[in-house]
Order: C-alpha cells, then structure tokens, then sequence
C-alpha cells in the first residue's frame, strides 16, 4: 500500500482530501503545516507528498527546499495545492522542483489521476535497468526528465552530440571541472606531466565510456588532461545535474562506486604488472586489454595508437615497445598495417607465459 502525506492547513479541504485518497486504497498521512509535514516524512517516509503553497510556521516552499535537500526524502514525488489566484506562486514551486501541481478547487477525479500518474511514472523507473557501460546514464537522465518528476524536471543535461577533432584537448590539468563527460565515439587518453615536462598516460577510454567524473567526486580541479585520440563523439553532463542525480537516484551512485572500483583494480593490476611482470608479458596484456571483442562476436577494429601512447600506457621505452611488437609479429601473434595493430591469435597470446 503506498503511503501519502497530505499536508494543507485548511481542516476542510485536508480532511475531505484524505478520504477520497484513503477510498482509493492509499495510506494517510496528514499535516496541518509544513514542520508538522516535515517531522511526519522524516519519521515515515511517504512514497508521495502533496502540499499546499500557503501555510503558516512553514510554507510549501520550505517544505520543498528541506525535501530536495535532506537524503532521507531526496526523490520523492511532490504535488503542489495551489489556489488560482496563486498562479505566479506555482510558476515558482514548479521551478524550484515540484513534480506536479492541482489547482483549488478540485475534483475526485483531478486529484487521483495526478497521483495515480506521479506514482505510476516513478515505479516505472528504476536506474538499475540501466547500463552505465552503454548509453545508460544519458538515456537514464532523459527518461527522468520525461516522467518531470524527482525533483529532476528541470535538468539542463545537453544531450547534443559534440564533435571533437582528433587532437583536441577536452580539458587540462587544473581546470576546474564542469561536467561529465560521456564517450559516444572515438578515444580519449588522460595524461599527467611531472616537473620535467614528461608525459604520463593515465587512462584511455572508449565508446560507452565515461571519464571526468573523478574530479566532480572529489570537488577538485583536474589532476590530468585529456585528449582525443580520434575524431570523437562526446555528450556533456552538467555536473550539478550529476551530483543530483547521484543524491536522488542510489542506484546510480552504486554503479559509479563499481566503475570507479573497477578502475582502481585495472591501475593496481597495471603496477603489479609493471613491477613484476616481463616486457613481453605486459605487452601483451595491454594489446588484449585494448582490443576487446565487440558484443555481437565480431572481430575487434585494430587497435590505433601510437607507438609512444602504448609505450606510456605500459611503462617502458618506445624502442623496446617496437622491439617486442616486432618479436610477436614475427611469432604471428599480430598483425601490423596501415590501419592499426590487430591480435590475431588471442588465447594464445593470453596463455603465454612470458
């Protein structure tokens, strides 16, 4: 049974409304002001709050800032009362994030299409059916936007597409960061310069990825810089939209948490690589990390990145990236053309002891 907390403090009004919504089969809870309302939502979470704009000890605005504010209620659906003199006080509750709002008076009918409508459009989304590997988070933020409600109607996400020349820089060490980033198309590489001018490779990033978000987490400048590797296809986040929907959706937060843990595994294992394994062996682990398989089986593009790219990324010199890329040639284990490098023989490669 979903539970509703209707705060208005108009005793008429408030009791009428509670029983129509309690004949409907809805759970009550009801206020005749804004603490009241407040104190009530903190100690049972409603699954839907509708309140009226014009209340004394604590208006409906103030209902709606400590709602969007306080992690306990982030997120719940929020219908507003207004009366029709009040119509510039609705424009600004809808722009301060209400989801939905029914004009004074109304009827049976007004009242339970809105909720029936908020809630239904809320059960319906659910971030885990998203996938932040895929277009998941863009289109998770557009069906948000959609359903107008959260809290979230009025994100500002530009879901255009840019296109970046290759060899552009998309943002450099120091920068203040303003947004995530999502790769649609194309690679991006992160680098971070030493004291003496020296390159390091931090990351390299594909289609269906997302880079940037490091800095927006920690609330810091960029530490690094990135560049496109390629003609690339980008999608802009605005990162106060992204801190939201973080606060409102944990879900969300939870596949960050795992992407960002998935990253710290990949650079420990790319240490211990570095520390441990041969030069052989490290570069065959880079060749097999950055030609995955395409999801339909398909034969990955070959790998296109230069020869001082790949040595960073592994840790050793250009010439003796060469040398063994020449060596695993000669041992027909890759292919090396005009186009890339291509791994031929992959379990092989991957079985190797070196």
């Amino acid at each position: 049974m979903k539970t509703i907390l209707l705060i208005e403090d108009n005793a008429d009004i408030r009791e009428n409304t509670a029983e129509i919504l309690e004949l409907a089969g809805y759970r009550l809870l009801t206020a005749e002001n804004g603490k009241i309302g407040v104190e009530l939502a903190l100690a049972d979470r409603p699954d839907l709050i509708i309140c009226d704009i014009m209340m004394p000890v604590l208006d409906g605005y103030g209902v709606l800032h400590i709602v969007n504010k306080n992690p306990d209620l982030n997120g719940i659906p929020f219908i507003f009362l207004t009366a029709k003199s009040e119509r510039i006080d609705f424009r600004k509750g809808m722009e301060l994030g209400a989801d939905d709002y029914l004009t004074k008076p109304f009827d049976d009918t007004e009242l339970l299409s809105a909720v029936e409508g908020r809630l239904n459009r809320f059960s319906k989304l659910k971030a885990e059916d998203y996938n932040l590997k895929q277009d998941g988070l863009v289109q998770f933020l557009e069906d948000v936007r959609s359903t107008g409600g959260g809290g979230l109607q009025s994100l500002s996400v530009d879901r255009k597409t840019h296109h970046v020349p290759k060899k552009q820089f998309i943002y450099t060490e120091g920068d203040e960061p303003t947004r995530l980033y999502f790769l649609k198309s194309g690679r991006i590489k992160t680098t971070r310069t030493n004291n003496d001018g020296k390159e390091l490779v931090t990351g390299l990033y594909g289609a269906g990825e997302f880079f940037g978000d490091l800095a927006l987490l920690e609330e810091k400048n960029y530490t690094d810089s990135a560049l496109t590797l390629d003609d690339s296809e980008l999608v802009y986040i605005p990162k106060e939209d992204f801190r939201q929907l973080l606060t409102t959706q944990p879900e969300v937060s939870r596949q960050f948490v795992r992407m960002l843990a998935g990253r710290v595994n990949e650079k420990e294992d790319q240490l211990l690589g570095m520390a441990y394994s041969s030069l052989r062996r490290r570069v065959a682990d880079a060749l097999l990390r950055l030609q995955e398989p395409l999801p339909n089986g398909e034969p990955a593009a070959p790998i296109q990145i230069s020869r001082d790219d790949l040595a960073a990324v592994i840790g050793t010199a250009t010439e003796s990236l060469i040398r063994t890329l020449s060596e695993f040639k000669h041992d027909g284990l890759i292919e090396i053309t005009g186009a890339g490098i291509r791994v031929v023989q992959p379990d092989k490669l991957r079985r190797a002891n070196w």
